[in-house]
């Protein structure tokens, strides 16, 4: 599959098998977000792979509406140390711009191992913190939600089968993306 391929082949989808993702499948979506580009390539991410008690433990912290979450055998989590990447002014931290880097790659080579990787925001960070044991200073940015998908809608809502059916629309190119201009759209 090459990257045009897994941009259009990836989805957000919730329906998971709980299978083990082989070692070597989680090992390459590592790699793909440890190489991903940060500002000045200070790689802000501390990414914690939970599985086994670790597991169990971050699914505790989901929030309600994500117990579809609950079947996945692999939740990554994201945080990072704001002051571990560039500051600049007008409130521009890029350590949240750096891990969402990171984590695309990772979605990336996830869709195209045939997985999904799905990033959520819908949970404690508080919970997640004191669970795992992240130190206080650091930003319990994502959960990523990973692997097989299945048929089985069981856990899912009625707006989230749906959502599973067809791909959620996307905005016009004219209405995001601008040419030369702030609100000239691009053709």
């Amino acid at each position: 599959m090459d990257v045009t391929e897994a941009v259009h082949s990836r989805r957000a989808l919730r329906a998971l098998e709980t299978r083990t993702i082989e070692e070597d499948k989680v090992r390459k979506m590592v790699e793909a977000m440890r190489l991903a580009p940060s500002c000045n390539n200070n790689q802000p991410w501390r990414v914690v792979l939970c599985t086994g008690e670790a597991l169990d433990k971050v699914k505790e912290c989901l929030d309600k509406g994500n117990v579809w979450a609950t079947r996945a055998p692999l939740i990554i989590v994201v945080s990072a140390k704001p002051s571990e990447d560039c500051r600049q002014g007008e409130g521009r931290d890029y350590y949240k711009f750096s891990c969402g880097l990171g984590v695309a790659q990772m979605i990336l080579q996830a869709t195209e191992l045939g997985l999904i990787a799905h990033p959520i925001s819908g949970f404690n960070p508080v919970k997640t913190r004191a669970a795992l044991g992240i130190p206080a200073d650091y930003v319990v940015i994502t959960y990523v939600i990973c692997g097989y998908p299945s048929d089985d809608e069981s856990l899912l809502s009625d707006w989230q089968k749906e959502r599973q059916r067809t791909r959620p629309e996307r905005k016009p190119i004219g209405e995001t993306f601008y040419s030369g201009r702030w609100g000239e759209p691009l053709q």
